[in-house]
């Protein structure tokens, strides 16, 4: 005897919640208050915008030099003069440097912890990595100071030999190793940790069907990481990047402690002398009289103006990069 099920009554129809649900009500509640920590955090940008640019142009109506090119900064003398030009060349260079030599280490202990090393090896380091990120910056700086210092005297008089010939390496003047060069090493130390540890964990998310696909068609591990691991997380490795550049261009007590300041660009990067942003504002602002505050003001902007240009470059790499940047995978 056949059943059929041509005149069953159909199931009763899921109960919809009602407006008044614990569920709507919740995300309502999380809906304003990421709203609204989006608009504050506007606001708290556009507020320190507007104070900078308040006082900077307090101080730059009373200046008799040209702020972007004049060498010199002295906003107590009459009549006041400063500029940034010394400031603006020194930052962007040890900004430069410590890039040049920070990123490739980076991504190479990030690959190392993350597709290399057994993990009995790979949790330790990967903290200790983590950890270095903690130190406080007046402990490089000392640490720059009484060691790194001394011991890259030895560096620079082979690079003067080695590679004087190259203008940039070739050094003219005689004094212990405070230069825009010694600074870029510090800061590429310094900024290391952070690179590393967003590498890893950018690079920790590949994922693993990709890789297994790419060793069951016979290929080597350099050419796992080179087809799947590198494309997948390239745009975390510029994201980490930028995250570190930033730190670069605003450490203060570190490159005060080592650098030997003075307002003249020099090309020649192992010779003492030079300037950054950070530096300046931290070295002279408890002796500064009131012009002389807004003067560092002023130059505070220009650093709060190169690091929103920084950061949006780095927006826009990644945006014309969205193959590579996992959210399809």
């Amino acid at each position: 005897m056949a059943i059929t099920t041509d005149n069953a009554p159909a199931p009763p129809a899921a109960k919809k919640p009602g407006k008044t649900s614990t569920g709507r009500a919740g995300d309502k509640i999380f809906l304003g208050l990421s709203r609204g920590s989006g608009i504050l955090l506007l606001v708290i940008m556009a507020s320190i915008a507007v104070f900078l640019t308040y006082r900077a142009s307090l101080a730059l109506s009373e200046n008799e030099g040209n702020f972007l090119t004049t060498f010199d900064w002295n906003p107590a003398g009459q009549p006041p003069v400063f500029g940034i030009a010394v400031l603006l060349f020194g930052t962007i260079v040890s900004s430069i440097i410590a890039m040049v030599i920070a990123v490739p280490i980076a991504v190479g202990i990030a690959l190392f912890i993350s597709h290399y090393a057994p993990r009995r090896l790979a949790a330790p380091l990967a903290y200790v990595v983590d950890l270095l990120a903690a130190v406080p910056s007046i402990i490089y700086g000392i640490w720059g100071a009484l060691f790194l210092v001394p011991y890259l005297e030895g560096l620079n008089l082979w690079l003067d030999q080695v590679l004087g010939w190259t203008y940039v390496f070739e050094k003219t003047e005689i004094g212990v190793a405070r230069s825009l060069f010694t600074v870029g090493i510090l800061l590429a130390i310094m900024i290391l940790p952070i690179v590393t540890s967003v590498s890893r964990e950018v690079f920790l998310q590949v994922p693993r069907m990709n890789e297994e696909a790419a060793l069951a068609l016979g290929a080597t591990r350099w050419e796992v990481i080179r087809l799947s691991v590198l494309p997948f997380g390239r745009s975390g490795v510029i994201s980490a990047s930028m995250l570190g550049l930033g730190r670069a261009l605003g450490e203060t007590m570190a490159v005060a402690t080592v650098l030997s300041p003075s307002f003249v660009i020099s090309l020649h990067l192992l010779n003492p002398g030079g300037g950054t942003f950070a530096q300046n504002i931290a070295a002279k602002f408890d002796e500064a009289n009131e012009l002389g505050r807004d003067a560092l003001i002023a130059s505070g902007l220009v650093l709060f103006i190169l690091t929103l240009l920084v950061n949006g470059a780095a927006r826009l790499i990644i945006a014309r990069r969205k193959e590579y940047s996992g959210a399809n995978a």
